[in-house]
This record gives structure tokens, C-alpha cells and sequence, in this order.
């Protein structure tokens, strides 16, 4: 496959889309929606083809959710697309104005990255949402999905560039990249000639080969060891029901739980309740040895179980002396993505807050809520948990540079 050809065509598709008015943007946005929905038998059929493949390789139920697509999910990415089309386009924004001692109006603007490459796993609504966002921010994009998903990401991008192919913008401001090997996969990430940014959505593995090997400059997104602390000022029912939503609601996503932390004032009480109701999702736990005296079943936790994503129905649990072993823990053992207290405490949760090391951090709330639609965005290109030009869910505004411009009157520098 010619890396260097897709490259050349993005760099155009970029330069022409970064050229194209807001009302352009929205319209094909729409068009390219209604296509998604409109193609959604055709989805369906590519979408059996990879589930048919994962269930041979033995693929766990968990992470053939996250494959599987409906017509209701498929519906729901074609909403997304136009959600995004609804929202203020940040390009050509100023974020400030100003007139320095020399008289110039100075302007600080907002403009498209250029070309976005996106390297992920399993999910095909990456494709959708990516190629919204990037697209309404002026960006050309260029993707390449796991193999798991091949087929149908395959089709999505046909869809696409079938109905970019009737508009003024290059069917070429959305590439797929059709060979999965880890050859290709590295030399996209070495393709600095062309990409502006790489962005790793996925899995551990993926996002730390990609941070070790892309030259290419990389935004790291997406790993996901979370923690719900329950303090000894928390409600019982509302720990339970937010201990349950964050593990049991869709355990194979990046801002699911994977370690629970009790006070120990609480947990003789609290952690045989939690237990029964986690029980009934079949969550298997893994706790220290104080809580494995009070669990009725547990196995004991290692060291490399504080660290891990399980993505799966598998749990973490400690019990801990106070709310600073907690704040330690979490600081110690977590990817900065998203983490929660339970707490009736107004103080411990405010201590909570500052002193965690996150994107996201939760006062008697799931987890679960990190996620670009969730906040407004309309989709996300992934979840950023480093802390340079964007963290947390990454939606218009994160996908977009700045450059100053200048209005003189003839001045010069003395």
C-alpha cells in the first residue's frame, strides 16, 4: 500500500477543505449522515463478516460488544455525525484581539491541524465519529482500523467517500488504510512527511507501541484504569449504584472501573452489599487482604492487578485507611483518565477533586460519563489523558492550532 499517495492526496484535501465556508461544512455533513443511515443493511452485512471472523478466534462476548453493530447503534453514528454538524465551527475563530505598543492589531486564530492520522481497535463508530469531527474542523483524516473490524470500517469509509465524491471537498479528506499489517501501521506512524498528528485509540498495547514508535507528533488517548473511592461519609445505595454503572454497564470501554477503594469504617458493612449486586453481573473480585476477610468470595490481588484494564467483568478491591491512602493509591496506579469519589463530605470531596491526577475527576457520579457526546461535543476523537494541547474528551476545539494575525498601518521595528 503507497502511505506517501495517501499522504499527497490528504495534504490537498486538507488545504482545499480548510478553504470551505461553515454552511458548505454542515450541508455535506448532513449528506454524508443520511448516508450512513441509509447504507445500514449494507453496514450490517460487513459488520456479521467481522463478528463471524472474532467469534472463530475466539473473541470474549465483552469485547464483541464493542465490534457488534445494530441498526440502532448505526442510527445513533449517524445522529452523532449530525450533532456535530449543529455545533459552532471553531475555524477562523479569534480567541483574542489586542493592539500592542506599536499600534498592530494583533488576532490569535483558530485553524485546522492539517492532517489527522487515527490508528484504533474494534470500534467502528471511530470511524464515523473521527470523520465528523475531523472534517468540521477542516482536518483531512486518515484511517486505519484493527483487523477486527476491517469490514466494516471498510464500508463506512466507501460510504463516505461514495457521497464526499458528489460535493466540492476530495473524497480524499477520508482515507482507509486497507492493509492491517504492523508493518504498514508502523510506517504510518513514521509518516511525518504528511501527518500532522497521530492519534492511538485503543487498548494499552496499541497506544504504548504507538507512543514508543510513531515519529510523527502523537496525542495519547484512551487507557482507562479507573477507580470509584467510597468514602466513610458515603450512601450506601448511591456507592452501590455507581460501583455497579462504572464495571457492569459496558466493562470493555476505557472509562469503566477497575478498582474499587473502601474506608475502612465503611467497609464491613458496605462491601457484602456491593458484593451481592455485583454478584449478579458475575464480576469476578480481586482484593487485598483486608478485603478479602470481609468478601464471601475473592481472590487475592496482585500487585500488577493495581495497574491493570481489565476490560472485563473483573475487580479490583481495597480497603483503605483514610481518604489520602485513597488519593495515594489512585495517583500511584492510575492511566489519568477518570476517577471518582463517593462522599456526602463536602470537604473530602473537594480534597478529592484537587489532588487527584486526572482528565476527569467525579463527585458522586459513574465514571462512566467521560465521553465526548456525553459532554456536548457531539462525538469524540478519543479521550486524551496527557496533558499537553488537549485532556480529557477531545471534540472541535481540541483539533484545531492557532496562528496569529497581525494588521499594521505601515509600522516597522526600531
Amino acid at each position: 500500500m503507497d502511505l506517501n499517495l495517501l499522504g499527497k492526496q490528504a495534504q490537498f484535501s486538507a488545504y482545499e477543505l480548510g478553504q470551505t465556508d461553515t454552511p458548505t461544512k454542515n450541508r455535506i455533513l448532513l449528506q454524508l449522515a443520511d448516508a450512513v443511515a441509509g447504507h445500514r443493511n449494507e453496514i450490517l452485512k460487513e459488520n456479521q463478516k467481522d463478528l463471524a471472523k472474532a467469534k472463530e478466534e475466539g473473541i470474549s462476548e465483552v469485547m464483541l460488544d464493542r465490534l457488534r453493530l445494530t441498526d440502532e447503534r448505526i442510527l445513533e453514528m449517524a445522529e452523532g455525525m449530525r450533532k456535530v454538524a449543529d455545533l459552532p465551527d471553531p475555524i477562523g475563530t479569534s480567541e483574542k484581539m489586542w493592539r500592542n505598543e506599536d499600534g498592530l492589531l494583533i488576532a490569535k486564530q483558530k485553524v485546522p491541524l492539517g492532517v489527522i492520522g487515527i490508528i484504533y481497535e474494534s470500534r467502528p463508530n471511530v470511524t464515523t465519529d473521527a470523520a465528523s469531527l475531523c472534517f468540521k474542523s477542516g482536518n483531512a483524516v486518515i484511517l486505519r482500523g484493527g483487523k477486527e473490524a476491517y469490514h466494516s470500517n471498510q464500508v463506512l469509509v466507501e460510504i463516505l467517500q461514495t457521497e464526499l465524491a458528489k460535493t466540492s471537498v476530495p473524497k480524499e479528506a477520508i482515507q482507509f488504510v486497507s492493509d492491517t499489517s504492523r508493518e504498514v501501521a508502523q510506517q504510518m506512524m513514521r509518516l511525518n512527511e504528511y501527518i500532522d498528528v497521530l492519534i492511538p485509540r485503543g487498548g494499552a498495547r496499541l497506544i504504548e507501541t504507538v507512543v514508543a514508535t510513531a515519529t510523527v507528533p502523537v496525542i495519547e488517548t484512551g487507557k482507562g484504569n479507573c477507580h470509584v473511592y467510597v468514602d466513610k461519609a458515603a450512601q450506601l445505595k448511591m456507592a452501590t449504584d455507581i460501583i455497579i454503572n462504572a464495571k457492569c454497564q459496558r466493562p470493555s470501554v476505557c472509562n469503566a472501573a477497575e478498582t474499587l477503594l473502601i474506608h475502612k469504617e465503611v467497609a464491613a458493612n458496605y462491601l457484602p452489599v456491593i458484593e451481592a449486586a455485583l454478584n449478579e453481573y458475575n464480576v469476578e473480585l480481586r482484593a487485598d487482604e483486608r478485603a478479602g476477610k470481609i468478601l464471601k468470595q475473592s481472590i487475592p490481588a496482585t500487585e500488577e492487578d493495581w495497574y491493570t484494564e481489565f476490560s472485563d467483568y473483573i475487580l479490583a478491591v481495597k480497603v483503605v485507611d483514610s481518604l489520602d491512602e485513597a488519593i495515594d493509591h489512585i495517583n500511584k496506579y492510575n492511566t489519568k483518565h477518570s476517577e471518582a469519589i463517593v462522599s456526602d463530605d463536602y470537604f473530602a470531596t473537594q480534597r478529592f477533586l484537587q489532588r487527584v491526577d486526572a482528565a476527569a475527576v467525579y463527585a458522586n457520579a459513574s465514571t462512566r460519563f467521560t465521553d465526548g457526546f456525553v459532554y456536548g461535543f457531539g462525538a469524540e476523537i478519543g479521550i486524551s489523558t496527557q496533558k499537553l494541547h488537549a485532556r480529557g474528551p477531545m471534540g472541535l476545539n481540541e483539533l484545531t492550532s492557532t496562528k496569529y494575525i497581525v494588521y499594521g498601518e505601515g509600522q516597522i521595528r526600531q
